[in-house]
Parts: C-alpha cells; sequence; structure tokens
C-alpha cells in the first residue's frame, strides 16, 4: 500500500504565502501523476496544480501566476508554493498520486488526508 501524508497547511493573512508539502511512503515503484486537489465548504474537489508523468505541470486558472508546484521524486514528495493567497483560495487541499506499486505493473491511485488552508484577515 502506499500512504500520502500532507503538511504545511494553516491561517494567513490575504496576500500572504505558504507551501505544503506531500510525501508518499509505501510500496513505490515509481510514480507517474502526483499533484493538488482543494475542496471548499458545499464545493466540489477540484484540481489545483499537477506534476504529470513526463514533466508536464498543470494549473487551474484561479492559481495560474500565483502557485507553483514542484516535484523531488528522489524524496516522493511533491510541493507547492502558494503566493499572493486570496480569501477565496481557503479550502482543504489535498495530495494525491498514480502510483506503480511493483515491477508488473500493479498501480495505487489515491488521496492524502488533507491539510487546511484558510486565507483571512
Amino acid at each position: 500500500q502506499v500512504q500520502l501524508v500532507e503538511s504545511g497547511g494553516g491561517l494567513v493573512q490575504p496576500g500572504g504565502s505558504l507551501r505544503l508539502s506531500c510525501a508518499a511512503s509505501g510500496s513505490i515503484f515509481s510514480i507517474y501523476d502526483m499533484g493538488w486537489y482543494r475542496q471548499a465548504p458545499g464545493k466540489q474537489r477540484d484540481l489545483v496544480a499537477a506534476v504529470i508523468s513526463g514533466g508536464t505541470i498543470d494549473y487551474a486558472d484561479s492559481v495560474k501566476g500565483r502557485f507553483t508546484v514542484s516535484r523531488d521524486n528522489a524524496k516522493n514528495t511533491v510541493y507547492l508554493q502558494m503566493n499572493s493567497l486570496k480569501p477565496e483560495d481557503t479550502a482543504v487541499y489535498y495530495c494525491n498520486a498514480d502510483v506503480q506499486t511493483d515491477p508488473d505493473g500493479s498501480r495505487w491511485y489515491g488521496w492524502g488526508p488533507g491539510t487546511q488552508v484558510t486565507v483571512s484577515s
């Protein structure tokens, strides 16, 4: 099995910055896609940013120019640098990964428990 653990959430004032981290551990042969989603109260879970296998990076339009996603493959970790935060960025942020768990090609797709980000003065 694979576990994802997020860290770095918290309370920040509008215009501030936070850096989220998500480390994958367990039965990992290789990681395909890894990224971040968020879910605000009463809303669906939406993509924020992802690093897709091969290096392609995808961002939601609402965060382009403010957020930066990156991966450290040696550490099986994905990061989300969030700058110029707005109250509408308030949500639970979830890490997501698509993992090959053995040389035979078995796959695992799942989520971390989430970390709360609150942007408020």
